[in-house]
């Protein structure tokens, strides 16, 4: 005669398979309705939930995006408002395109990666130090602002702050007066990290890219510990590889010209000259002496 399994057990054997049952539906509740991590939520036009963080939406192609207080996607024909991407307890500030992706600062401190065609987050990254200075916290004058000046200089120094390039492959670079981090967009990679020396600090606000490096001047104390050194400089980032670190004075002025080339603008003393990033060495001006392993000019090459 077949034995029948269920019949063998006992009220007491059963009680264990009972007790996991009960636990894996606890679980699952759990699951379903623990909140999203870092506050990440995502609505439609309406304020209602738009789909989970990370699931597939059709219909999204063709968006402008904004920031503030969220990352707000707007379509591009007609201006419907389509769906917002939120962080609770924190407001956006700034977007930068990197290839498909937009990577966006936050008030507190946070760097996001958000996929706009499915509003899917790529990844989070805590920059330490930056949301202090996004609120200028401790500087002379800081308490007088109004909320209006607040917003403002957050809204100036986060664009600053994040610096976009495209090769070796796309990444993004994360500068405060403290503090420089590069990662990786499409897996958020910390590729490097860097603090100036002692008694410099970087200077955010004049930084600029191009589209395989990151130039940030730095200002430094002339004396540190009783030693002498430069007064300023300018420190190049790259994804991977070594990078450069160039003399400059402490006012030095840098303004991107094409993909890889960067004017350098030292003053009357120390003169003006243009930097090469795809090369890592100053362009020879036509016509003037060439300094030393210095890269000519492709205009003045045509010549």
């Amino acid at each position: 005669m077949p034995s029948n399994p269920l019949r063998s057990l006992s009220p007491r054997s059963a009680l264990p398979a009972l007790a996991v049952l009960l636990v894996l539906g606890a679980g699952a509740a759990a699951h379903a309705n623990r909140p999203e991590p870092f506050g990440d939520k995502v609505v439609g036009a309406d304020g209602a939930d738009a789909s989970p963080v990370g699931a597939q939406s059709s219909g999204t192609g063709g968006l402008d995006l904004k920031v503030g207080p969220g990352l707000e996607a707007y379509a591009r024909d007609g201006g419907q408002h389509l769906w917002s991407y939120r962080r609770e307890g924190a407001t956006a500030l700034h977007l930068a395109m990197v290839g498909e992706n937009a990577v966006v600062v936050w008030d507190d401190g946070m760097v996001t990666s958000v996929h706009p065609a499915d509003h899917s987050v790529r990844w989070h990254r805590s920059v330490p130090g930056l949301a202090d200075w996004l609120h200028a916290e401790g500087e002379p004058g800081a308490a007088d602002r109004t909320e209006a000046e607040k917003r403002d200089t957050a809204g100036k120094r986060a664009a600053a702050a994040l610096q976009p390039a495209t090769e070796e492959e796309p990444w993004v670079a994360v500068v405060t007066p403290t503090l420089t981090m590069g990662f990786r967009e499409r897996d958020g990679d910390l590729r490097f990290n860097s603090r100036p020396a002692a008694g410099c600090v970087y200077d955010p606000l004049r930084a600029v890219h191009t589209d395989n490096a990151m130039l940030v001047p730095r200002t430094c104390a002339t004396t540190v510990n009783g030693v002498h050194q430069l007064p300023g400089g300018i420190s190049v980032f790259r994804l991977s590889g070594h990078g450069w670190q160039l003399s400059a004075g402490p006012d030095v002025q840098l303004r991107r010209i094409d993909a890889h080339r960067v004017a350098v603008d030292d003053g009357p003393i120390l003169g003006s000259h243009v930097f090469d990033t795809d090369q890592g060495v100053p362009e020879t001006t036509c016509g003037a002496a060439p300094q030393p392993f210095a890269a000519l000019s492709a205009a003045c090459a045509t010549k």
